[in-house]
């Protein structure tokens, strides 16, 4: 005769359904890992200047370049795919100063500048100068990736993005915005009476908005990606090329940190901004927020320059750095949480 079933008491049940459940959730792998910070520019922008309609606008452009990176990332994609995805949510955004909305130079055109750099292997891409390509990161990017080179400028750059169909070209006239000829002819104003000014007196100004948009990001693999993209100074002059296509100076990432730079540019690439920051926390052991702290408010100040940076390492620390008063900047942290901001001490959104 068969034995009779045996009856185990409900707290062994229980116990042994808690150890079965703990194994599997031991098996199943951890969530990955991955940062993302980019930036649509630093400059003196006060709170007052920008009216409710104009801030709904800047906040919902810097989400919806966080929406595209971070789907690239939580997808288990690139860094280098989720910073190309960001930048060129921000480049086609009128807000900000890169692709759609770039500022004019002194003869009414646009002149558009960007890099990339992919930290774990060092590659790095770049184009200065060029004039009809609808996302310069793009090309940047394809430089990077499909050239022997890492910055190409002007005709050459434009010469190359005609043999890369997938580059998207548009009029120069497409960059163009009611806002930035307005700048122009305001700056061409303040221009004219600081000549007859500086003749008297010797005194210059410095700009106040920069502009330039730029995205850091660490995936699931470990990899940082760096990327920086820019319509330059309003009223340039002389094919004027700033920090953000320099490799060292408005872009870095290596194994352990990534950076974007937004500011003066004459004064980041005098002071190599992008990759000092990195170097401080790779050769001295700094903490990424020291060394963000120290090149973009005592370096480049104590130099003449000012502006920003936002800036990322393979822990997942995010540092925001800037002394121009404002920075539009957004954020998604290892655990989740984000917030986008202007202004110094803004709530996250």
């Amino acid at each position: 005769m068969p034995h009779p079933a045996i009856r185990l008491p409900a707290f062994v049940l229980l116990a042994l359904a808690a150890m079965t459940s703990n194994t599997h959730a031991a098996d199943l792998p951890a969530a990955p890992k991955t940062a993302l910070v980019i930036h649509g520019g630093a400059g003196f922008v006060p709170r007052d200047s920008i009216n409710d309609a104009d801030r709904r606008a800047y906040h919902a452009a810097l989400n919806r370049a966080l929406d595209a990176g971070n789907k690239v990332l939580s997808s288990g994609g690139s860094a280098l795919d989720a910073v190309t995805a960001a930048v060129v949510v921000l480049e086609d955004a009128p807000q900000f100063n890169a692709g759609k909305g770039a500022v004019f130079n002194a003869k009414g055109g646009h002149e558009l500048d960007a890099s990339i750099m992919e930290g774990h292997g060092r590659r790095a891409g770049a184009v200065a100068g060029v004039t009809t390509v609808k996302n310069p990161i793009k090309l940047a990017r394809t430089v990077m990736e499909q050239s022997p080179h890492v910055m190409l400028a002007g005709a050459g750059a434009e010469a190359f993005a005609d043999t890369r169909p997938e580059i998207e070209r548009v009029p120069n006239s497409y960059f163009d915005t009611d806002k930035r000829r307005q700048q122009l002819e305001k700056a061409q104003r303040e221009e004219a009476a600081k000549d007859k000014r500086e003749a008297r007196t010797g005194d210059g100004d410095a700009p106040t908005y920069f502009g330039t948009v730029g995205a850091v990001a660490l995936d699931a693999r470990g990899h940082i990606a760096a990327a920086t993209s820019t319509g330059g100074m309003t009223n340039k002059k002389w094919g004027r090329v700033g920090d953000s296509p320099i490799i060292g100076a408005g872009t870095w990432a290596d194994a352990r940190c990534g950076v974007s730079g937004t500011g003066w540019g004459e004064f980041y690439i005098r002071n190599a901004v992008a990759h000092d920051i990195c170097a401080r926390v790779a050769y001295r052991g700094d903490s990424l927020q020291a060394a963000a702290d120290e090149v973009v408010n005592k370096i480049v100040p104590a130099a003449g320059g000012d502006g920003g940076a936002i800036a990322l390492d393979s822990d997942g620390n995010i540092a925001m750095p800037f002394n121009s008063g404002s920075m539009f900047r957004g954020w998604i942290k290892l655990d989740g949480s984000r917030g986008t901001a202007i202004h110094e001490d803004e709530p996250m959104r």
